[in-house]
């Protein structure tokens, strides 16, 4: 108790906020940063395909669903007992041992397969650009993979604050570069998508079927629940019983910026392409910036789209490496406590980043079709994890009744089934 008095008197000095400030902004774009790469990146691609209505459908769920979703995974984590608990050992403290370790592992798999799904992303946005904008021919994946995957994990060497400084700090020209390409495309609008529905004409999927089948892509495509846990964590040992006001505030101010800037540049690559061209860009399995830089024949986009690509992919592989190693690393040591053996941490950390290293070059090697890998994996666990874990826990567990709000949690819980049966639906109907 006395510990959390000094906390909060910490927070009226003003030196202290000043400090505190420049945190909160490093937490603000380390977020954004996390969730803003691959799936951002392939989402124009995905809506776009099934006409506008789908999208404004989406802009308009996009803050609910995002914001209210991973500020309850951020409580469930704060629900702790003690400050320095992560997301996994929350779950072993609220649910039991058993129930702890199946969480656990979901936890794991959500999170597991879209960093191979960015080792593809990263892989292939560079093999573009050798290809397309310098014009030399394309080294071998195995070789381009390894480099490239190396190259991210010397950064994860010098620790978790240094990831979110880093992916920090790139997030400030990444946000101003992505607007200004937005804005950039705006002469090359055309009216193709107010005439033409794509999906209707390859004779797919009524309109409200191709929305209901693209929200789990628009849960991957916000998501950053791998970071939430190291955040929570984070601002409880800063603020203590502060630490929820605080969080929902960085959050909030996070979304927003996420939401806007995202939107915005998904509507104009939506409009300044054809749904042909969507067809075909999805077929080459490349991000809409690599595509962009193909399509149009100016130097600006040509040359920055991609940089912008590259950067937005390694910044969200860097964030989702904290959640991966922080799952793994929780499987790992409740295998061993069943066991009543503990693992050396130095070890352990090495193991993770072989094995990470390892099944991510091999998957960046045989290049999987990226947005299957999202619809088939990533999806339904995501939304377990991020809208139906959290709605259980304010059922069950006593530490998180206090954030009930049965409107808003009943939102985040249909949100979650229709994520869910939506990926269950593609699976049984591919």
């Amino acid at each position: 108790m006395e510990s959390q008095e000094k906390q909060a008197m910490a927070i009226k000095n003003p030196t202290t906020m000043a400090k505190e400030g420049k945190q909160d902004i490093l937490w603000i774009f380390g977020l954004y940063g996390t969730a803003i790469g691959a799936g951002t990146l392939f989402l124009p691609i995905d809506a776009g395909l099934h006409g506008l209505m789908p999208l404004v459908i989406i802009t308009i769920l996009a803050f609910p669903m995002t914001y209210y979703s991973h500020l309850a995974l951020c409580q469930f984590v704060l629900s702790g007992a003690s400050s320095k608990k992560d997301i996994t050992a929350v779950v072993n403290e609220h649910f039991g041992t058993i129930f702890g370790h199946l969480l656990t592992f979901l936890y794991f798999f959500s999170i597991y397969p879209i960093l191979l799904m960015y080792s593809v992303a990263i892989t292939n946005t560079t093999e573009s650009f050798i290809t397309h904008q310098l014009g030399l021919p394309a080294p071998p994946r195995a070789l381009l993979a390894l480099i490239l995957i190396s190259g991210l994990m010397v950064i994860i060497r010098f620790g978790q604050q240094s990831i979110v400084k880093f992916m920090s700090c790139l997030v400030y020209p990444f946000v101003a570069t992505l607007m200004f390409l937005a804005i950039h495309l705006i002469p090359h609008w055309n009216g193709s998508m107010f005439h033409q529905a794509p999906s209707i004409q390859q004779g797919s999927h009524h309109p409200l079927m191709t929305l209901w089948l693209v929200i789990p892509v628009m849960v991957f495509s916000f998501n950053h629940s791998p970071i939430i846990s190291s955040f929570a964590v984070s601002q409880k040992q800063r603020f203590g019983i502060h630490a929820d006001k605080k969080c929902a505030r960085i959050l909030k101010i996070s979304h927003i910026l996420m939401v806007c800037t995202v939107m915005f540049f998904v509507f104009s690559c939506v409009f300044s392409l054809s749904p042909q061209d969507l067809i075909l860009a999805k077929q080459e399995n490349i991000s809409i910036l690599s595509y962009l830089a193909n399509h149009f024949h100016t130097s600006f986009i040509a040359w920055v789209a991609p940089i912008i690509a590259f950067v937005a992919v390694a910044k969200s592989f860097l964030g989702h490496y904290l959640g991966a190693s922080e799952g793994l690393a929780g499987l790992v040591n409740n295998y061993a406590r069943a066991r009543s053996k503990t693992c050396c941490s130095k070890i352990l950390k090495n193991s993770i980043e072989g094995f990470i290293v390892v099944t991510c070059c091999i998957t960046a090697t045989l290049n999987p079709n990226i947005l299957k890998m999202i619809e088939s994996l990533g999806g339904p666990v995501i939304a377990m994890i991020l809208f139906l874990m959290p709605m259980y826990a304010m059922a069950k567990v006593p530490a998180m009744k206090k954030y009930k709000n049965p409107l808003i949690h009943g939102f985040i819980t249909i949100m979650g089934i229709i994520a869910i049966s939506a990926i269950v639906y593609g699976l049984f109907n591919d």
